[in-house]
């Protein structure tokens, strides 16, 4: 599943810039800002479908996506991914709350460090992971996205 030969690429402009979908034929597996040069550009269809439920997103119309998703990480960031899709749209979880749900009451940086690493985001939503305090902290996309994307939700709740 890893393997660079099958994995393909499209674009597709949103109001938080260009997104590149990154999958195989049969599961998206990145999302991502910045080209990658070594895959291949193909429109597939479960492209086309990532790209209608995005912009559904973006058009305040869908809160859940449904989509065949494969990501891979570490037993520990695969669990901290599994949990981000137990935040609900126009929600928000502390980093802390997450290392709790998980089990792990102490591996807060850990938790961080997993939802930095999400392959997937708006689809897997680590934009509604806060800081304890409600400050908003780092996100792969830029902090003012992470900001719109929040204030979206709650303007479309």
């Amino acid at each position: 599943m890893s393997m660079v030969n099958d994995m393909f690429y499209s674009t597709m402009e949103s109001p938080i810039g260009t997104l590149y979908l990154i999958g195989t034929k049969d599961y998206l597996c990145q999302i991502k800002i910045h080209c990658p040069k070594e895959i291949t550009r193909q429109d597939l269809p479960l492209f086309q479908e990532a790209q209608r439920q995005l912009k559904e997103y973006f058009s305040g119309k869908r809160k859940v996506f449904k989509l065949p998703i494969f990501f891979q990480g570490t037993p520990f960031q695969e669990k901290v991914w599994r949990s981000l899709l137990n935040i609900p749209y126009g929600s928000t979880k502390s980093y802390q709350e997450i290392a709790q749900e998980i089990g792990n009451e102490k591996a807060v940086r850990a938790v961080g460090g997993a939802v930095h690493r999400n392959p997937l985001p708006l689809i897997l939503p680590c934009h509604r992971v806060i800081g304890k305090n409600g400050s908003l902290v780092g996100f792969g996309l830029g902090l003012s996205t992470k900001k719109w994307l929040l204030e979206h939700e709650r303007l479309e709740k």
